[in-house]
């Protein structure tokens, strides 16, 4: 049970990640947490439903690490715009 629970996780991000190529950076961040929680979740309790709740939380840490990603490159953005104000 558990080598086919880890083929099947293993095909599951293979997949993920050849698909990666028109999404956008919030879409890969979600797919990449939810693939890796839902494997390292499913490989070390070997049941599908907490590979499940795995994937959920995977998804919802890699929606916070992308809002996270993208306040730090708004507040750099403001940064600069403040620092070329002050050298005008």
């Amino acid at each position: 049970m558990n080598r086919n629970l880890t083929l099947c996780c293993a095909l599951a991000a293979a997949l993920m990640v050849g698909g990666c190529a028109g999404m956008t950076d919030t879409q890969r961040r979600v797919g990449t947490g939810a693939a890796v929680g839902g494997a390292v979740v499913g490989v070390a309790l070997g049941d599908w439903g907490w590979a499940a709740a795995g994937a959920a939380a995977g998804a919802a840490t890699g929606y916070l690490y992308d809002k996270s990603k993208k306040n730090e490159q708004n507040a750099y953005q403001q940064g600069v715009k403040d620092g070329q104000a002050k050298s005008r």
